[in-house]
């Protein structure tokens, strides 16, 4: 049955498939971080269903929460009424909350999408100021709202994502990608200044109704924004009366190391839009509205869906455990020393231009390599350098023609390849397809954790074999166009050390390992991860070795 799947999906579904044309796998069971095909190969998934499984793969107290209400006899969607799910969910919600809001905070539940979310947050400022602009970050990924939904571009993106004061600067080799041509302290305070004159260049009948804000940028390349920069939005939108909107879509729920991440910066904001992990793997979405902003009446269409009382008890199982068993620390440890590899590894590979990311949310951006080294600042149109802490009008991000360090999106496409011939998913960033990203789940253990980079490693080195200058250029019918989409030819990547529909570390343990209660404990710190199950003596296979001695020459 499984067998014509792949076949029959392009007669029967539309073309608007992205995963895919990249990640041609049919899977049939999942457990933590492992998913298997149905051809029997495994894979360590670091996508997580592109953020949402903040658990993994069906861990228990997930399922068992889901049957529980399956097997109450309770109505499964029942939008608005009051249920004990709900009651639950909610009250388990606010425990998490930042403090400030947490006991100030008010529940809307809305359609169970990231966009509706922001149709919702979007509506309920505009009605609560009586405005209508509303401002947001060039490149910012906020589910998609609807051409309508009248978000005016503040252009401070780059600057505020790439000069992040939470690492440091020298970890990358582009700092270009700042668009005032900086980085560290310099780009906080140039994005700053930008923020400032943005908003204060409003007529008293233009104030915007909301600014809105991503903690990290996720599509656009994981570009964290800068702690001091978030306190100075917090400052001036407070100062002139402007609700501060936070989307946690892709940030919450412990994924970046807090439990939100405007707990790095320790911002309260007015409004957060909460959608993806807090659902437990099931489609879930609700904005969170200091009372200041409530209303007595409607203010925009809900959906049909907010009830969804599955959802909900999933979301309230991942909830507690994520809280109760500390994970989002566990995040920021394994993530700090992904991180720290990644970035040794980049010492290896001309071709990393830089790895970046918090907690379990992290990008490995991918460049020429040829040029890498000549990096200095942005440049205009005709080439001519800007000169760094610059004001003027930025690039919008991903306009890498005008960057001395573009990004090699065809490479990164040919790495997610190799990366799946090994048995590891990775993602690339929509918006910035250079940008290789990794979300694996909060339960990740410290030896999964090592595979993912052995694999990763390994992939990097077959693909700059095809790609010896790092470009991504054309060489080969099995070239990307940075999608991820191959015509599944591999004769550009070099000789395959393993056969094509061999299992890549079918005996790795990494692979094998029931690790869904793994990382839930307190001691984790420099803790040895054990593998309950029975084939002990396994070994992790730490990939090809043919590709560890082209890495070691």
């Amino acid at each position: 049955m499984t067998e014509g799947v792949p076949r029959r999906r392009p007669a029967r579904e539309s073309a608007a498939r992205t995963y895919p044309r990249a990640l041609p796998i049919v899977p049939v069971r999942a457990r933590g971080l492992t998913v298997e095909g149905a051809d029997g190969r495994r894979y360590l998934d670091c996508l997580s269903g592109a953020g949402t499984l903040a658990l993994g793969h069906n861990h228990p107290v997930v399922l068992e929460a889901i049957r529980k209400v399956l097997d109450s006899g309770a109505p499964l969607n029942v939008p608005d009424l009051a249920t004990p799910v709900e009651d639950a969910f909610v009250a388990e919600l606010r425990r998490t909350l930042p403090p400030g809001l947490a006991d100030h905070a008010h529940v809307r539940f809305c359609g169970p999408s990231a966009s509706e979310a922001v149709e919702t947050a979007t509506a309920l400022v505009r009605a609560a100021t009586g405005r209508a602009p509303v401002v947001a970050l060039t490149g910012a990924d906020h589910g998609t709202p609807p051409a309508d939904a009248g978000t005016a571009d503040a252009g401070t993106a780059g600057a505020a994502d790439r000069a992040a004061d939470g690492g440091s600067p020298r970890d990358d080799r582009c700092p270009d990608r700042c668009p005032f041509g900086t980085a560290g302290t310099d780009g906080t305070e140039a994005a700053v200044r930008w923020t400032e004159a943005t908003l204060a260049s409003s007529s008293p009948a233009a104030v915007p109704a909301g600014m809105l804000v991503e903690p990290v940028h996720g599509e656009c390349g994981v570009l964290p924004a800068p702690d001091g920069w978030m306190r100075a939005t917090r400052r001036i939108t407070a100062a002139r009366g402007v609700p501060l909107i936070v989307d946690e879509t892709l940030t919450g729920v412990g994924r970046t190391g807090t439990f939100w991440a405007v707990g790095h910066s320790g911002v309260t904001p007015d409004v957060m839009i909460l959608s993806e992990a807090i659902g437990g793997s099931l489609p879930l979405a609700a904005v969170i509205h200091h009372d200041d902003l409530a209303l007595p009446h409607p203010f925009a269409p809900a959906g049909p869906f907010r009830g969804n009382q599955l959802a909900l008890a999933a979301g309230t199982a991942t909830l507690a455990h994520v809280r109760e068993h500390r994970l989002a620390e566990r995040a920021a440890t394994v993530g700090a020393r992904m991180l720290s590899q990644l970035r040794e590894l980049a010492g290896e590979f001309p071709c990393i231009g830089g790895a970046r990311g918090r907690g379990l949310m992290i990008g490995v951006e991918l460049v020429t390599a040829s040029r890498a080294a000549d990096a200095r600042g942005v440049r205009d149109e005709a080439g001519t350098a800007v000169p760094a802490g610059a004001l003027g009008p930025p690039p919008s991000p991903g306009a890498d023609a005008h960057r001395t360090c573009p990004a090699a999106s065809a490479l990164a496409a040919t790495v997610q390849r190799e990366c799946l011939r090994r048995g590891l998913i990775v993602g690339l960033a929509r918006r910035h397809p250079g940008v290789v990203r990794l979300l694996p789940p909060l339960t990740i253990t410290d030896e999964q954790a090592s595979a993912v980079l052995d694999r990763l490693a390994d992939a990097l080195t077959a693909a700059a074999r095809a790609h010896p200058d790092g470009s991504g250029g054309s060489h080969g019918s099995g070239e990307s166009d940075g999608s991820g989409e191959s015509d599944g030819s591999d004769a550009s990547n070099g000789p395959s050390r393993r056969p094509a529909h061999r299992p890549y570390g079918h005996d790795d343990r990494a692979d094998n390992i029931d690790h869904t209660d793994r990382g839930d404990h307190t001691d984790r710190g420099d803790q040895t991860d054990r593998d309950d199950h029975t084939d002990r003596d396994d070994q992790v296979q730490r990939g090809d070795p043919a590709d560890r001695a082209a890495r070691s020459r």
